[in-house]
């Protein structure tokens, strides 16, 4: 089995995406996953942003395509994802490749991969709270992987710029579901 481990956050050691996706990596290793681990660090390492000559590349898809469970770490910035994160997901979403289009719509064609995404946010974006509306980080990823095929999963730490202790409690609570996705 490959796992394909990709980080996105800026903030190294102290990226609560980045603490997650190492967990959920450790986790599948343990659980008898991965016996090769590919780590694509997109802030160390990051992918230039999308032109014709760059698409031409297919490295990254290469890589994708490869893998068997792909962890992402995904910090929202602004509301949406880092744009280190768009530019590899502009890599991997490519017509006849990851998805093609029927005459009943598209049709994804990376099924049978999973895909776990540790997403940090610093306030609470779920159905009922006051800023559900901005929420543009997990809708979009869910979006995208359902589009070419994959139904991902996720963990999430939420509410991690309210205080210490609430940074603290999510990242707690959050790690606690890595333990589960390994199951």
């Amino acid at each position: 089995m490959t796992i394909l481990h990709i980080d996105s956050s800026i903030n190294g050691e102290n990226s609560a995406s980045r603490t997650l996706s190492r967990s959920i990596i450790d986790q599948l290793k343990t659980a008898e996953w991965g016996e090769q681990v590919v780590t694509r660090d997109l802030v160390s390492e990051p992918l230039p942003h999308l032109t014709l000559d760059a698409f031409a590349d297919t490295s990254v898809l290469d890589e994708f395509l490869a893998a068997d469970t792909v962890v992402i770490g995904a910090p929202m910035y602004n509301f949406s994802l880092p744009t280190q994160l768009k530019a590899w997901i502009d890599r991997i979403v490519i017509a006849g490749k990851t998805f093609h289009y029927t005459a009943n719509g598209p049709e994804g064609l990376a099924g049978g991969k999973r895909v776990i995404i540790a997403l940090a946010r610093g306030g609470f974006y779920d159905a009922n709270s006051p800023a559900a509306a901005l929420e543009h980080l997990e809708t979009y990823l869910r979006g995208v992987f359902n589009f070419i095929g994959i139904e991902p999963e996720f963990v999430r730490a939420d509410g991690l710029a309210i205080s210490p202790d609430q940074r603290d409690a999510s990242i707690k609570q959050a790690l606690g579901e890595t333990v589960r996705l390994a199951a």
